[in-house]
């Protein structure tokens, strides 16, 4: 995980560091633990834009205060039919599209999904088993959503 947090810091676009404070109160808050990857990423940066800086990134990791529940995020409900409460955004995609971590499996790794907006909920898949995997596959993708076919 550090190789790849070190390659961030040189050729992309990361947010300042997360405190252990801000860590800890995002996991009172929202009732989950980031698993070791997560915690690793969040203490080297709170958020990061990979491959172009704003506004023309299409991967921008969240900061810690703005993950949410991704029920509420895309369907402004906080009900069942509106998708799994273990759902949360990670990572905004642009035009309202997100990759969701699903923490439904506590210490983790957490899977990471696709949420399109138009399909969410009923369309919603595990692109990787875990953040370092979709972190690897992601900086090497050159800027491309390498989850989607063509």
């Amino acid at each position: 995980m550090h190789q790849l947090l070190d390659e961030i810091a040189a050729h992309h676009y990361p947010n300042p560091p997360a405190t252990q404070a801000r860590v800890e109160a995002f996991e009172a808050h929202s009732g989950w633990h980031l698993d070791e990857d997560l915690r690793a990423f969040y203490l080297r940066c709170d958020g990061a834009t990979l491959f172009r800086p704003f506004p023309h990134e299409k991967f921008r990791i969240l900061r810690l205060d703005e993950i949410r529940r991704a029920r509420v995020e895309l369907r402004g409900k906080d009900d069942d039919s509106m998708g799994a409460a273990s759902w949360w955004t990670l990572v905004y995609l642009g035009d309202s599209d997100f990759n969701l971590v699903d923490v439904a499996r506590p210490g983790g790794p957490h899977p990471i999904l696709d949420a399109f907006h138009e399909t969410y909920p009923r369309l919603v898949e595990v692109i990787a088993p875990s953040f370092r995997v979709w972190l690897e596959r992601t900086l090497q993708s050159e800027n491309q959503l390498w989850w989607l076919p063509g």
